[in-house]
C-alpha cells in the first residue's frame, strides 16, 4: 500500500467543440457530481512506486495498468493505492480507496506480455454490444485513423483538452521524481511519467476524431496503458494512430472504445498502447430524442 495522498484537479478549464466537460464545477453539479472530478489517470502516479517496487525498472520499460474507474474523485479528498502480486509474479490486482473505503478504480498491473488477461481484456468479453445507438449511431468498430505526430515537451502547452504542461503537472504530481525532470536516469533522458503517457496518447484527438454526435459530455471509464518499449521521454518524437475497437452502454451512457498506438518516430517501433473507454451521458446531448425517432421510430423506445 502507498501513502495517502490528495490529488490535484488540472481540467477545470478543459473544453472540447466549445464547451465544458466533466471536470469543470458548474458541469459537473449539473450532472449531480459535488464538483468537477480527478481525471482518471491522475491516480496512475500513485502506483507507479508499487509496481517499481515490485518489478524494478522493468515496469517502467514493459509496464501495463489496466483499470475500470468505479467512483470519481474530487480534490482534497486523500486517496491510497494498493496492489497485491498474484502467484506467477507477473501479474497484481490494484485497487484505490478514499479513507472511506470507497472504491475509486480496481483492476490489474503487469509487466510484459503474457498469458494472463488484463482487467480491461477480461472485462470487454464480458460486455454486450452496444444496441440501438444514437450518440454512436455514426461509429463502427474497426474505424481507424491516420498517424498524427506528437510529442511532450516540459514547457509544452497540451492544447484545449489539457490545458496544463509537465512543468506544470510536475510542480502538483502526487509522486515527484527526478527521473521526471532531468538526465540522472538509467536511460539517460528525463521520462514521462505514467500518468502524463495518457495525455501524450489523448491530446491531439480532435485531429481527425471518430464521429461522435455531439455536444455531449463524457467521462473516461476504463483506461489501460502498456508500455512495450519504453520509458518513452520528454521531447521525443512519436506518432499516433487510433482505432475503434468497442462500443458499449448503460441505461445513461453510451461508450466507445479506442486502442491509441504510439510509434517512436525515429525507427517506427511500437512502443506503447492505451486502450480508452471513454462515456458518454446521454443526458447531455440535446436532440438524443429526436435522433432516437429518426433512428428507430417513435415507438422503439422502451419503457
Amino acid at each position: 500500500m502507498g501513502p495517502w495522498r490528495s490529488p490535484r484537479q488540472m481540467l477545470g478549464d478543459q473544453t472540447y467543440d466549445d464547451h465544458a466537460s466533466i471536470h469543470d464545477d458548474a458541469t459537473a453539479q449539473k450532472l449531480g457530481f459535488q464538483g468537477g472530478t480527478i481525471e482518471g489517470p491522475t491516480h496512475f502516479s500513485q502506483f507507479s512506486p508499487l509496481g517499481h517496487a515490485a518489478w524494478g525498472d522493468r515496469f517502467l520499460a514493459q509496464g501495463c495498468l489496466s483499470v475500470h474507474y468505479r467512483n470519481p474523485a474530487f480534490e482534497g479528498e486523500r486517496i491510497r493505492a494498493c496492489l497485491k502480486r498474484a502467484p506467477d509474479g507477473n501479474h497484481a490486482e490494484i485497487w484505490a480507496e478514499k479513507e472511506d473505503g470507497v472504491e475509486v478504480l480496481r483492476g490489474s498491473a503487469s509487466i510484459g506480455e503474457g498469458p494472463v488477461a488484463t482487467a480491461l481484456e477480461t472485462r470487454l468479453q464480458s460486455l454486450a454490444p452496444l444496441e440501438r445507438p444514437v450518440i454512436m449511431a455514426d461509429l463502427k468498430v474497426g474505424m481507424t485513423t491516420g498517424r498524427v505526430p506528437v510529442s511532450m515537451a516540459f514547457d509544452q502547452h497540451m492544447g484545449d483538452l489539457y490545458p496544463f504542461s509537465l512543468e506544470q503537472k510536475l510542480k502538483v504530481i502526487t509522486e515527484p521524481s527526478p527521473w521526471y525532470q532531468d538526465d540522472g536516469t538509467p536511460w539517460g533522458r528525463a521520462i514521462i511519467p505514467f500518468e502524463m503517457l495518457s495525455v501524450l496518447l489523448q491530446y491531439t484527438a480532435r485531429t481527425g476524431h471518430f464521429p461522435v454526435r455531439e455536444p455531449v459530455v463524457g467521462l473516461f471509464a476504463d483506461q489501460e496503458i502498456r508500455l512495450m518499449d519504453g520509458p518513452l521521454f520528454v521531447g521525443e518524437a512519436y506518432e499516433v494512430e487510433r482505432e475503434l475497437v468497442a462500443l458499449s452502454g448503460s441505461r445513461r451512457t453510451e461508450s466507445f472504445w479506442v486502442k491509441s498506438r504510439a510509434f517512436r518516430a525515429s525507427d517506427n517501433k511500437l512502443v506503447a498502447s492505451m486502450l480508452l473507454n471513454q462515456a458518454t451521458l446521454k443526458e447531455t446531448y440535446a436532440a438524443y430524442d429526436a435522433d432516437y425517432t429518426d433512428l428507430y421510430g417513435a415507438d422503439a423506445r422502451p419503457a
